[in-house]
């Protein structure tokens, strides 16, 4: 069982920025998207500032951020990798299958991936993730490289707003040319 205090802040700019990003979306009332947060139960607390210092992931969750953009449900996973390659690794099993189950009730699934050694910002969209995830369950490579993403893809990030409804609308313009 993994502890809560195991894996660190990993993640945690990225989070913060997606975070802001929704806030000022919700507030210019562009999308309304919610931080699912991860069930824990506590085991040792700070008794001085309440502070909980470990704990258990109760279950296994989702994704990160759950709602809608438009009336366009989206989920997402905001993930972070210092290096140029990106382990398929870090994306579980229960997180794509739950990405293709909320794709086939009509929704949009996609990840927002932060490559901090480069300083880059993508959204990938679902149907490339699930290229990479068989390409590593068929035995071949275990990662990806930002140099296989779509550069089209590739998002600006000014102060704390990353901007990825732009990508997600060219992700969805993209669908409507394949049907």
């Amino acid at each position: 069982m993994a502890t809560w205090n195991s894996r660190g802040l990993r993640g945690s700019l990225l989070e913060e920025i997606v975070n802001r990003t929704n806030e000022k979306y919700r507030q210019e009332k562009l999308a309304l998207i919610q931080k699912i947060p991860t069930p824990i139960t506590p085991v040792r607390m700070d008794q001085e500032t309440r502070h909980i210092t470990l704990a258990y992931f109760d279950q296994r969750s989702t994704v990160d951020y759950i709602g809608a953009v438009q009336g366009i449900p989206v989920c997402f996973d905001a993930k972070e990798c210092k290096m140029d390659n990106f382990p398929i690794a870090n994306i579980h099993e229960h997180q794509v299958v739950f990405m293709q189950d909320f794709e086939a009730q009509g929704g949009i699934a996609f990840l927002i991936l932060y490559f901090s050694g480069a300083d880059r910002y993508f959204y990938l969209p679902f149907e490339d993730l699930v290229r990479f995830w068989n390409r590593a369950m068929t035995g071949r490579q275990k990662h990806f490289k930002i140099s296989e993403l779509n550069p089209d893809y590739e998002m600006t990030c000014n102060g704390f707003l990353l901007h990825y409804l732009e990508a997600l609308q060219k992700d969805l313009s993209s669908r409507e040319e394949t049907t």
